[in-house]
């Protein structure tokens, strides 16, 4: 399992990667291996300001539907278009082309206070 040093993750299994002044957030490969096979991603928060820890979306697996937690406060500016059409990139390439959000961050500096890529796979017992 992968847990990529240059993202930081929370608890509830969302990384974000900062880049410039956009992040792109997605679950981690630990949570796609729990949820099983995803079959649809619904995100209706487009052009939102969402707070930390708000629900944003949902994944749904052939076992469950899933809430997707915002890691921190920010404007989503855009929604992943692959996932549309490929919602199995979440289970392929979870760090990767299977991003869920872009968002402008409100607060840089809380994205210093998430988790390594240590601390998340101490977290899950990896």
């Amino acid at each position: 399992m992968e847990f990529p040093a240059g993202l930081k993750y929370t608890k509830d299994h969302e990384w974000i990667r900062v880049e410039g002044d956009v992040a792109y957030i997605g679950i981690t490969e630990f949570a796609q291996r729990e949820l099983g096979d995803i079959v649809y991603i619904d995100i209706n928060s487009l052009g939102k300001e969402v707070a930390k820890d708000e629900v944003f979306g949902t994944v749904e697996a052939v076992k469950t539907v899933s809430d997707l937690f915002m890691p921190v406060a920010g404007t989503i500016n855009e929604v992943n278009p692959a996932l549309d059409k490929q919602p199995e990139l979440v289970n392929s390439d979870p760090y990767g082309e299977g991003w869920m959000v872009k968002i402008t961050v409100s607060d840089a500096a809380s994205v210093d206070a998430l988790l390594s890529a240590d601390s998340y796979q101490s977290l899950v017992g990896a």
